[in-house]
């Protein structure tokens, strides 16, 4: 049984469009790190500041890309046995995907990479469904 994967991702969200021989299954999966991005100036507190109430910018930053990573690995998940992955999206969100594909050395291989705006989960399912026939 063959097992084709499409991907659609940004840093907020993903869609995996999986395709078998059987049947076609949509996945949603969503990032919830929006509250380690959010500058912690956002939230007035009734105490005077002092400089060891900010978070340094490097550490946020690193957090969020650790919840970056998690979210990159559960796409993984989804698309482990799949023979051949297309990959959609903005453009950075696809890069760092693509990254992290190569550094897991899935079983698939990718079959292309295509720099797409918002799509609705049906129009990425038509889309996947169209490059894989």
């Amino acid at each position: 049984m063959t097992m084709k994967a499409g991907v659609w991702i940004d840093r907020q969200k993903a869609v995996v469009i999986v395709l078998t021989d059987e049947r076609e299954d949509i996945l949603q999966i969503s990032a919830d790190h929006n509250a380690a991005t959010q500058p912690p100036g956002r939230i007035r507190l009734e105490h005077v500041y002092t400089r060891n109430d900010f978070v340094v910018e490097d550490r946020r930053e690193r957090k969020a890309m650790a919840h970056l990573s998690d979210f990159y690995d559960q796409v993984l998940n989804c698309i482990q046995d799949a023979d051949s992955i297309l990959i959609l999206g903005p453009d950075e969100a696809t890069n760092e995907f693509r990254k992290r594909v190569a550094s897991k050395k899935l079983k698939g291989h990718i079959a292309d990479m295509k720099t797409v705006d918002k799509l609705t989960d049906w129009q990425i399912a038509e889309y996947v469904r169209q490059h894989y026939q």
